[in-house]
């Protein structure tokens, strides 16, 4: 569906441009956007693997094991359905330490890990589970420490002080982590609350 919503705008604003004469500058906007493209994706390439790299410094250290047991206790509460030796919270956790270290790239095939252990804990059904939609929930807002990805942006555009929205960054991070927690739960025992009404 959502391919289907861009060919459309593409579509539109061709034909919109071909009617008003202006084919010069969406051309011109083309080849721009394509070379800032390639500009932002090599700067995020650099600091990309540089942060992986710390990541991967700091699995070997055992720092993440460490990170991880510290919110293993989070983490089983806000999953309570997940067996606490299950795949899934490993994948999970793996996937909030990379969102905290502004790693989106990395976090996602580790999110997709979970959603696949979650799905098997659901007997594959196609209706979301409660595990689920937490973790929807939790990689929307993904609390973040630093932002990595957005650091490296700001550096490719010559920012007087990337690093200035760590802590702006971390404070909106944390509010839209505990309101997704909120309005999460909320919905989980308003459902379950209209259940119990029903039997």
């Amino acid at each position: 569906m959502v391919n289907i919503i861009w060919v459309m705008l593409t579509i539109i604003g061709l034909v919109f441009a071909i009617i008003n004469g202006r084919m010069d500058e969406v051309n011109k906007a083309i080849f721009q956007g394509a070379g800032e493209a390639v500009t932002i994706s090599i700067g995020l390439i650099s600091v990309l693997v540089f942060w992986l790299g710390v990541m991967n410094i700091a699995q070997h250290a055992g720092l993440l094991d460490k990170l991880a047991k510290l919110f293993r206790p989070v983490i089983t509460r806000l999953f309570p359905d997940v067996p606490k030796d299950h795949p899934a919270l490993g994948y999970i956790l793996s996937n909030m330490m990379a969102n905290m270290f502004g790693l989106g790239n990395a976090a996602t095939p580790l999110g997709i890990k979970a959603m696949e252990q979650l799905k098997k804990l659901n007997d594959n059904k196609d209706e979301a589970s409660r595990s689920m939609i937490t973790l929807l929930a939790l990689n929307t807002t993904s609390l973040t420490l630093i932002p990595t990805t957005v650091i490296s942006i700001r550096i490719t555009y010559h920012s007087a002080n990337p690093t200035e929205i760590v802590g702006t960054t971390l404070l909106a991070t944390i509010v839209a982590t505990i309101g997704a927690i909120i309005i999460d739960r909320y919905f989980y025992y308003r459902r379950v609350k209209k259940g119990g009404k029903r039997r």
